[in-house]
């Protein structure tokens, strides 16, 4: 027999993730487009450009410039929302971006989900907005899944309440020195318990060089999670293991 959530996922839209490289994703649903830490304009390796995107809300992890990306070309452009950590939200509107301003623990709706903003090990320093608050975690929940990204961060043992969320999908990075490494990132998967891990945060810059497939077979090998190693410009419909 079906369970209520089961059934909810069924009767749900499709969700289709697309990663642009690097941390930068855009969920698509429904004819609504989520657009997370879209630094697209001088990122190495992406197949994109921010002319490409037409976001209906841009969510951000922390304040870092690839990171922050093309977010006031694109909240510009579109006209669309900006949700970041309050004091990131506080340099954007200083922009003209239009912003939504939650804090860790807190959540936010937007036109077609919510966003939970969570705890990251991490820093947050824009080159020219200065230190902007606290970097965090994501959790979105749109078209009935649940997807955590957790941004730059270090591995950190309250991951494991993260886990309680019923997560369906972590995109966890994996390059190491400026985030977690591979083996930090199995661990990570444990802790948080999705039934979809993807990688990022890897091969953008020589620091973070990492062989996915590696780490694909240890998330296979060590936990109960599949992993979807994804290309930049590849997409892929979310689907989950019962």
């Amino acid at each position: 027999m079906a369970t209520d959530k089961q059934e909810q996922q069924e009767q749900a839209p499709e969700v289709t993730l697309r990663y642009i490289g690097h941390s930068a994703f855009t969920l698509e649903s429904d004819g609504k487009v989520i657009a997370i830490d879209p630094f697209i304009t001088g990122n190495p390796v992406a197949t994109v450009t921010a002319d490409d995107i037409q976001p209906d809300v841009i969510l951000l992890t922390h304040a870092h410039d690839d990171h922050v990306g093309d977010t006031v070309k694109l909240a510009d452009k579109t006209g669309c929302p900006v949700v970041a950590q309050v004091e990131l939200s506080g340099y954007l509107a200083s922009k003209g971006c239009e912003t939504i301003t939650p804090n860790y623990g807190g959540t936010a709706a937007f036109d077609g989900g919510t966003v939970k903003l969570t705890p990251a090990w991490h820093t947050s320093h824009h080159s020219e907005g200065g230190p902007l608050g606290q970097p965090c975690g994501l959790i979105v929940r749109f078209a009935g899944k649940s997807i955590y990204f957790a941004g730059d961060t270090a591995l950190f043992l309250d991951m494991q309440l993260i886990g309680d969320e019923g997560i369906d999908v972590a995109v966890l990075p994996i390059g190491d020195f400026f985030t977690m490494g591979p083996d930090d990132a199995v661990k990570a998967t444990r802790f948080v318990r999705p039934k979809v891990v993807i990688p990022c945060h890897y091969n953008t810059f020589p620091p973070i060089k990492q062989d996915p497939e590696e780490f694909r077979t240890k998330v296979e090998e060590q936990t109960n999670a599949k992993c979807v190693v994804m290309a930049p410009g590849e997409s892929w419909t979310v689907t989950l293991q019962s």
